[in-house]
């Protein structure tokens, strides 16, 4: 049965490392039947969340706020798979995806949580200069034992500073092969 996927990519880069992933990722997962909808949120108007509590997640639009989020709002009330994509920035995810990620929660507020639960998986692909990768991976660890969805692999390419030193590298092949057999099941 082939699976909704989203994904959220906080690089900064359309062609940098970490869009190669998210390349190789998508190559995977479409060969395998998926539909693939990617969100390049580096180049969404994005607002940071206000802590308003203000949502309401039975609306078409949950949050209060009225930008970019809300075609990520309905792509992830449908979506079976998340992936989320980004270079390490500063021993932490990108801070467009951190946005991004603060502004789901408005999916949990209201009457129906359509975020937490409903039997779905992530993944969490990154790409850096170093391999410092401990403190994001604690952090998605507990965001999906927060969220109760299953995690997928972590794919993480370190040592990859300038645009193309991933190329070539072993780390292009396993972000591939979640898309094309992880989520394919």
């Amino acid at each position: 049965m082939s699976k909704k996927i989203v994904i959220l990519n906080g690089s900064s880069r359309r062609n940098g490392n970490t869009s190669t992933l998210v390349k190789a990722f998508t190559e995977g997962a479409e060969s395998a039947g998926n539909t693939v909808t990617e969100f390049f949120l580096d180049g969404m108007e994005i607002h940071g969340c206000k802590g308003c509590f203000g949502g309401h997640s039975s609306k078409e639009c949950p949050c209060v706020q009225k930008d970019d989020m809300s075609k990520i709002y309905r792509a992830m009330k449908e979506c079976d798979v998340i992936a989320m994509v980004t270079p390490l920035y500063y021993w932490n995810m990108s801070g467009q995806i951190r946005t991004a990620i603060d502004r789901l929660f408005a999916l949990e507020e209201g009457h129906g949580n359509l975020l937490r639960g409903h039997d779905r998986s992530c993944a969490l692909l990154m790409a850096a200069e170093g391999h410092g990768f401990e403190d994001v991976t604690l952090y998605f660890d507990h965001l999906m034992e927060h969220l109760r969805w299953k995690k997928l692999d972590h794919v993480l390419a370190g040592g990859d500073m300038d645009i193309g030193d991933i190329k070539g590298k072993p780390e292009i092949q396993v972000a591939y092969n979640p898309g094309k057999s992880v989520f394919a099941k």
